[in-house]
């Protein structure tokens, strides 16, 4: 049995299964906010734990997540048998987000899934911009949505401008946005403003996708 917490209407024209980071669950902070704003906004989101993650809830340790492999093919099957109604759109917080976009290909052309979502994608760990997690996004089909913060040390505005991605792709800039797209206070942005900035992007790249 696979725990989810929901948010939002339950007949709505979209929904978006929601993936955790690899370090935090599904009701971390980030994952709250997210969840409810966009819920509010009348999408319907379903969250989710991996494996590994709902491991700990039960033992407490801290096992590190497991092969993307084994990741992917769990997150595919719960897409195809969890109840979202409406357009349904996946993705996630960092790594959550990353799984999503290695499968997303083979949901879209199956119609399972219409696009995806990601939240701070991870496009190389940080402080190694040579090892790009960026080769699937050069090809993909799928419509796409990353929202990442200017300064995120996973891939800041400068070194993704560089990078050869889809025209499927679209990017959204959060204002001096970190990992968890939150800015600076010298910077005369918010994480508020961030976050509300995020939620009308996705929300309006889940309305015009038909």
């Amino acid at each position: 049995m696979i725990n989810t917490l929901i948010d939002g209407p339950q007949a709505a024209d979209a929904s978006f299964i929601f993936a955790h980071g690899a370090g935090a669950p599904m009701d971390a902070d980030f994952m709250n906010a997210f969840a409810g704003a966009l819920g509010a906004a009348g999408i319907r989101v379903i969250r989710f734990e991996f494996p590994y993650m709902a491991g700990r809830r039960e033992t407490g340790s801290k096992k590190p997540p497991p092969r993307a492999e084994t990741m992917m093919t769990f997150f595919s099957d719960l897409v195809c048998a969890v109840d979202a109604p409406g357009k349904v759109f996946i993705g996630g917080k960092s790594m959550g987000g990353r799984i999503a976009s290695l499968i997303v290909d083979d949901l879209f052309a199956s119609g399972a899934a219409r696009g995806l979502v990601c939240l701070g994608y991870p496009f190389h760990p940080p402080g190694k911009p040579e090892r790009l997690r960026t080769a699937h996004l050069e090809t993909l089909r799928a419509p796409a949505l990353i929202c990442q913060g200017e300064r995120d040390p996973f891939g800041t505005r400068d070194e993704v401008s560089a990078y050869a991605l889809s025209d499927a792709v679209a990017l959204e800039w959060l204002g001096d946005g970190n990992h968890d797209l939150a800015p600076r206070k010298k910077s005369g942005r918010t994480v508020a403003q961030n976050r509300s900035q995020a939620v009308d992007a996705i929300t309006a790249f889940c309305g015009r996708i038909r």
